[in-house]
């Protein structure tokens, strides 16, 4: 059984296809091997961030993003919030961004 892949809301769908080329294309490579093997493609593709957060790590010639992503039960991977990256370490405001979706995602899911 595939796995499927919803986005949070359509603002961070567009959020995400607004990409730049080099870094959309790796994230469309990357969710079509999520649908197929599922959310854990190791490093240094994807890494728990922790508490059931993951992230999608992404590197072209653009520069470095981050997709921010849950799993929830039913095979369903969730993408919450997708950046560019400026410094070595994810900001605090990016994290807590993908967490308040993330719970909010868990707790309305049946």
């Amino acid at each position: 059984m595939n796995w499927t892949i919803t986005y949070f809301s359509e603002a961070v769908q567009f959020e995400v296809l607004s990409l730049p080329a080099g870094l959309l294309a790796r994230y469309l490579r990357y969710t079509d091997r999520m649908e197929v093997y599922g959310p854990d493609l190791g490093m240094p593709h994807t890494r728990a961030i922790g508490n059931g957060l993951f992230e999608l790590r992404l590197t072209a010639a653009e520069g470095i993003a981050r997709v921010l992503f849950c799993t929830v039960i039913g095979r369903e991977i969730v993408i919450l919030h997708s950046f560019i990256k400026k410094t070595d370490k994810i900001a605090p405001k990016e994290l807590t961004i993908a967490r308040r979706r993330m719970k909010k995602v868990k707790n309305d899911y049946p």
